[in-house]
């Protein structure tokens, strides 16, 4: 449990901004006080300028360092506003942690009243980052976790998540490998892993019978796979169509092997050890040098040298990280030493050379990336050397992978993020790939929402959790806080029955049934409530389709579920107090074999709707069983969908933030639709780096459409016309300081929030309350391992 020293209500009226702070929050009282805000009067333009720098400062800094630098500045006084309309828009914020009190803030405006349970009982730990691996030709970045899970982004679409393969227990990857299109795995198990990327789930798996396996790469030829083994063996397999199979063993070393680079030719191969780097024929499986790596001065003779990390040029230069913090220059032609870097005095964990070979990153256990670069010291010279040039610093510990793609460098390791540092001198326009990136939640929903019950569903990767949340005495003026009249509760905690890790979870509307999804298995449970009696019923008897499911969703009645199973294609199951009965499956025109990853249901039961990785989104008619129609497929994945209960609109966001509204009975795009991409949305919206995760609806205000990503909540009104770029985007200071008549005339469509950080989900309930469920980054920082101890100065 976690108590916050301070908490930051803002309250909104048509009159101003004034800001109120509560004291420090116990179980059994809150306290209350208002002031007014202290701020200067700027001019137009200066507000303008003010909110812009701002906005900048926090593409370019971290979360944390910006919430401090927003609140600290006694001008940013609508930071975390919702926006400002012709009526004054009005909080009610009820904050929910484990045991403690409440407290509430109002939310007026012409888009009703909302009281907001900030939920942050939900203890999501991201898994760490293991091993990374780029295919240059798909621009595919693979990485692997702790937890055995991979994952797939998609570089050139804003790097959307779009495959996520679960992981197993006692399943730990050491290293990836891309062969083309097919991505292989190894890991301490001893087991070389092939993955089908199409259905999201492990292919097939084979014993190297060699130990644990320590690394693994694949040739520029794809032909063969080279794993490191425990036991001193670097092990060929030849890559056939259906599955690897082994080839031979290269000379067999006293030990283990660490690292392994091909040369690209396919030719030879260098392996890092204990102490030494060995350089293989492949033709012969002979070691042709051993180079002895340098312990350094002042080392323990009883210490190992350790070489993580390898890598094979294409004129015969083998660089090296090792545990003595150097980074290494060898000749294969004599086996002798060219060149040292002293980089760090902890550990060199990885090394990657970009596609040109002219520019090397290394990644070391203080969480430092430093990047080297091939450039000839005296202009108009032709004589070349690697120099170390930059030094990035964005992580807090040890960086176990490191990947130089064609316009950044990808970092991850302990502390679970994967940042996307980009490499200014080859971005030519500034866009949205000139800015810092980084990616801590999966772009995955793990929250699901029981809206008529008040049950919330929370997925961890080996069981799940179900809440219900707390209650609030009466109701406040705005501003005021309320005392905690029911607790928020823990009513189940569902185990996963084998070694896989759950895939995919809902919990119905009615709060009546909850599923969830392996890879291999599908479970089907009936909750039932009895006053404070809580009991669930496993339902053995499920139709053979069910087996597993790669998406769920129940329709809003309850009544039915929607499983997303293999080859694009939904099943359909009816739910009764008698149990789960197969009604039919929906398949798709189009012949996709890709997984679905997204499913929407209609208010009225009518319509369904389903999104793939091929960016496909197809609709059906559920009262028929057949397919509807089929979306134009748009250049960019969906990210988030949903349908909208009056006009059965599908309203749908991408992954570079664009948006498109598409009516399903007229089978073509809204007016709205066709008007947002003909004027083109603000830049800072399409600028954000992170994916919309929801997509809601007002049902008592028709035009008003409710999205959210890690970082704001926005409410979008279809009744008020877009801004442009020449538009003040955040412009509630503005709107503050005009009259009423002018501030009809400064308003635009899209009113942002940023109160709440770090968000997993938001949902709107049927009594017009916000459930925004948050993980705060330095939550989970403080349950990660203590990084290495680095000397501060003057300390």
């Amino acid at each position: 449990m976690q108590l916050f020293s301070s908490l930051w209500l803002w309250k909104l009226s048509c009159k101003g901004i004034i800001r109120t702070t509560t004291g420090q929050r116990h179980l059994k009282h809150t306290h209350t006080c208002f002031r007014k805000p202290q701020h200067k009067h700027l001019q137009r333009d200066q507000l303008q300028n003010s909110e812009d720098y701002w906005e900048r400062r926090r593409r370019t800094i971290g979360l944390k360092e910006w919430d401090h630098a927003r609140l600290s500045d006694p001008d940013w006084v609508c930071a975390g506003s919702a926006g400002l309309d012709a009526v004054g828009i009005w909080f009610r914020e009820c904050t929910h942690d484990r045991e403690e009190g409440t407290q509430s803030e109002d939310l007026r405006s012409a888009m009703g009243e909302f009281k907001v349970h900030r939920v942050r009982f939900f203890d999501y730990m991201p898994s760490g980052i293991r091993a990374l691996a780029f295919n240059q030709d798909t621009e595919r970045m693979a990485v692997a976790r702790m937890d055995g899970s991979v994952e797939v982004f998609h570089c050139s679409d804003r790097f959307f998540q779009e495959k996520i393969i679960p992981g197993r227990e006692q399943c730990g990857i050491e290293g990836l490998s891309w062969v083309g299109e097919r991505l292989f795995s190894a890991g301490l198990n001893g087991g070389i892993t092939e993955y089908d990327l199409t259905n999201q789930k492990v292919k097939y798996t084979i014993d190297a019978y060699g130990g644990p396996i320590w690394t693994i790469t694949g040739n520029q030829q794809g032909t063969h796979l080279a794993v490191g083994c425990e036991d001193g063996t670097v092990k060929l397999f030849e890559v056939n169509e259906d599955q690897i199979q082994f080839e031979r063993n290269l000379d067999r070393q006293k030990s283990r092997i660490i690292s392994l680079s091909w040369h690209p030719s396919g030719s030879k191969i260098a392996a890092g050890m204990m102490d030494m780097i060995q350089v293989f024929n492949v033709e012969t499986g002979h070691s042709i040098h051993r180079m002895l790596a340098d312990r350094g001065a002042g080392t323990s003779r009883s210490k190992e040298c350790v070489v993580w990390s390898v890598v094979y040029l294409s004129d015969g230069t083998i660089i090296t990280g090792d545990s003595v913090g150097m980074v290494k220059l060898w000749d294969d032609q004599t086996g002798t030493l060219i060149k040292s870097h002293n980089v760090t005095k902890c550990d060199v964990l990885a090394l990657s050379v970009s596609q040109n070979e002219d520019s090397l990153v290394a990644g070391t256990s203080e969480g430092i990336v430093v990047q080297f670069q091939f450039v000839s010291m005296v202009l108009e010279k032709d004589d070349k050397e690697w120099v170390r040039t930059r030094t990035f610093r964005n992580h807090t510990h040890d960086i176990r992978a490191v990947a130089e793609i064609t316009t950044a460098v990808v970092s991850g390791g302990m502390d679970a993020q994967l940042v996307v540092r980009p490499l200014l001198d080859k971005i030519e326009v500034r866009s949205a790939a000139s800015a810092l990136r980084k990616i801590h939640f999966p772009h995955r929903r793990l929250v699901s929402c029981a809206r008529k019950s008040g049950l919330m569903l929370f997925q961890y990767p080996g069981h799940l959790e179900l809440w219900r949340l707390g209650e609030s005495e009466g109701k406040g003026t705005p501003g005021s806080s309320l005392f905690v009249k029911r607790n928020p509760e823990k009513l189940l905690q569902l185990k996963v029955k084998g070694e896989d890790h759950i895939r995919c979870s809902a919990v119905s509307p009615c709060g009546g049934w909850i599923v969830y999804s392996t890879a291999s298995t599908l479970r089907l449970y009936r909750l039932h409530c009895d006053n404070n009696n809580i009991s669930i019923t496993k339902i053995s008897k499920l139709p053979k389709v069910l087996s597993s499911a790669n998406q769920l969703c129940f329709s809003s009645d309850s009544s039915h579920l929607f499983s997303a199973s293999a080859q694009s294609s939904v099943h359909i199951a009816s739910l009764s107090q008698s149990g789960c009965k197969f009604v039919g499956t929906l398949k798709p025109k189009s012949g996709s074999h890709q997984a679905i990853h997204l499913l929407a249901a209609s208010e009225d039961g009518k319509w369904l709707a389903s999104a793939n990785s091929d960016h496909e989104v197809h609709i059906y008619n559920l009262q028929t069983q057949k397919a509807h129609c089929t979306v134009p497929v748009y250049s960019s994945a969906v990210t988030a969908m949903g349908i909208h209960p009056a006009t059965n609109c599908l309203f749908m966001m991408h992954a570079d933030q664009q948006m498109f509204e598409y009516s399903i009975e007229q089978k073509q795009y809204t007016d709205w639709s066709r008007t947002v991409q003909r004027k083109g949305l603000h830049r800072f919206w399409v600028e954000r780096d992170t994916p919309c995760l929801n997509v809601m609806f007002n049902p008592q205000n028709p035009s008003h459409v409710i999205l959210h990503d890690m970082y704001m909540l926005c409410i979008i009104d279809q009744s008020l016309p877009l801004p442009d770029d020449k538009t003040q985007f955040y412009n509630q200071l503005t709107l503050k300081s005009l009259t009423e008549e002018q501030r009809k005339s400064q308003s635009h469509a899209f009113k942002v929030c940023k109160t709440f950080k770090d968000i997993l989900c938001v949902e709107l309930m049927p009594d017009q309350s916000l459930v925004v469920v948050e993980r705060p980054l330095e939550d989970i920082a403080t349950q990660l391992p203590a990084p290495i101890k680095q000397k501060k100065f003057a300390t």
